[in-house]
């Protein structure tokens, strides 16, 4: 494994998650905050210091997208354990959030057998959207951001699944289906 800043920032993500998860079955929301908001500010750093210092690389779009996965299932894990009554509101979202991230990377795999770690512009956006929108849900028990942020994972999720179609080969760090057209040529 290639070890830089941002493979780092994306492994401490991936380490971090279990204790996300013990921060919530403990019952230590300060805790949880802690290092849910350093799991986020991480997710943020490494693509930005990656491409800064010219060291993207097909392994840490995949730990990106792995440190993607973890902190989201694991703030979900813990959520639950802290506020059940927020989650249980939310489920029908978080249920719609779960498929719409799910069937992309179900897709890559069946045609690819691995997960899509395209990063497009438009997933970028998405994910601060998600990031801020659980935030505000989880902080100050407003849905809004989350949901709308919900809805715009639909575009994510049909931008990522053309992408699949139109490579012939699997490939990372795809900005937007407009540059998956250019590599199709």
């Amino acid at each position: 494994m290639k070890w830089n800043i941002p493979n780092l920032l994306s492994l401490f993500r991936i380490l971090a998650a279990p204790f996300l998860l013990l921060s919530g079955w403990l019952g230590l929301p300060t805790l949880f905050y802690a290092i849910f908001l350093a799991m986020l500010i991480s997710d943020a750093l490494d693509g930005f210091i990656a491409r800064m210092l010219h060291q993207t690389s097909a392994l840490g779009a995949r730990l990106d997208t792995y440190g993607d996965i973890l902190t989201y299932l694991s703030a979900l894990g813990a959520a639950w354990w802290l506020w059940p009554d927020l989650i249980q509101n939310e489920l029908h979202y978080i249920m719609a959030a779960a498929v719409l991230y799910a069937l992309p990377a179900l897709f890559s795999f069946l045609k690819f057998g691995r997960l899509a770690s395209y990063h497009t512009w438009i997933t970028k956006i998405s994910a601060v959207m998600m990031g801020a929108g659980v935030l505000l849900l989880l902080f100050f028990k407003e849905a809004l951001l989350f949901h709308w942020a919900v809805y715009f994972l639909l575009i994510e999720m049909l931008e990522n699944m053309i992408i699949t179609l139109l490579l012939k080969e699997e490939q990372t760090n795809i900005r937007s289906v407009w540059h998956a057209l250019k590599m199709r040529r």
